[in-house]
């Protein structure tokens, strides 16, 4: 669900299915399943040149090299994905989303992969506060350096807000300017099993799911300018490929293995 708030209303609600993966594990899954396949076509895909450095090199090291950078040590690291697979070999993701857990099964990292429509991406990585418990959300905030629609503002901040992928999922973004909220989505799911099975089904019920996100975002795009949306134009992409949240500036509330959603 997207809904715009100010300067005009705008809202739509849209049902997708997305993958919940171990980077680690995606190779062996891919031989696993007959309609799954790694860097390769199928009707069901993951390319690490779709995420990532992307480059088509495997997308692990490129965030144990982020990871360093902000400050943890890797090595020990189990990364879920969450994202849009690639269906009969096209794929879009707006928002890729990592959970980076440490040796002690601790969440520790987040890392959001935001793309546009015009091939850039950028990515904040955040980490998660000291003392959060499993089922407590996930509340972390930075401010806005990436293009991503020509009607939204680049003065503004990002709320996050999410739960821990078990039985649910849960995602809500929230974008503020200085006069208030302009924007908020969220991307709610159950889980369920991940196996040829399942992929069959959802291809039945999801057909060419990729391209209706394409083109669903012209389509509001489109809808947005004919209300009268100021048109906001293109600043070059930031210089960082990540934008590396310091862990003094996070807030967070006090209060898996691999799976499909929908």
């Amino acid at each position: 669900m997207h809904r715009r708030l100010i300067p005009l209303r705008h809202r739509f609600v849209y049902r997708v299915f997305s993958l919940l993966l171990d980077l680690d594990e995606i190779p062996a899954l891919a031989g696993r399943l007959k309609l799954f396949s790694h860097n390769a076509w199928n009707l069901f895909s993951y390319h690490d040149r779709d995420h990532g450095a992307r480059d088509g090199e495997a997308v692990r090291p490129w965030i144990d090299k982020h990871l360093g950078q902000a400050g943890f040590d890797p090595t020990q690291y189990r990364i879920l994905t969450h994202c849009f697979p690639r269906i009969l070999g096209y794929a879009f993701n707006p928002l890729t989303v990592y959970f980076c857990y440490d040796g002690d099964a601790q969440l520790r990292v987040m890392l959001y992969e935001v793309k546009n429509t015009f091939g850039q991406q950028h990515g904040y990585l955040i980490p998660v506060a000291e003392g959060r418990r499993g089922d407590q959300p996930i509340v972390q905030t930075c401010e806005k350096a990436f293009y991503v629609s020509p009607f939204l503002d680049m003065a503004a901040t990002y709320r996050f807000r999410l739960k821990e992928p078990r039985d649910k999922l849960s995602i809500l973004i929230r974008q503020s300017l200085s006069d208030g909220e302009t924007l908020l989505a969220t991307h709610t799911a159950r889980r369920g099993a991940l196996d040829d099975r399942a992929l069959l089904a959802i291809l039945v019920v999801y057909p060419l799911m990729t391209l209706k996100i394409m083109v669903g975002i012209h389509w509001e795009a489109l809808k947005l300018w004919i209300k009268g949306a100021r048109y906001h134009s293109r600043p070059p992409p930031p210089a960082q490929e990540v934008s590396i949240i310091d862990a003094e500036n996070v807030k967070d509330e006090p209060g898996v293995a691999n799976h499909a959603t929908h």
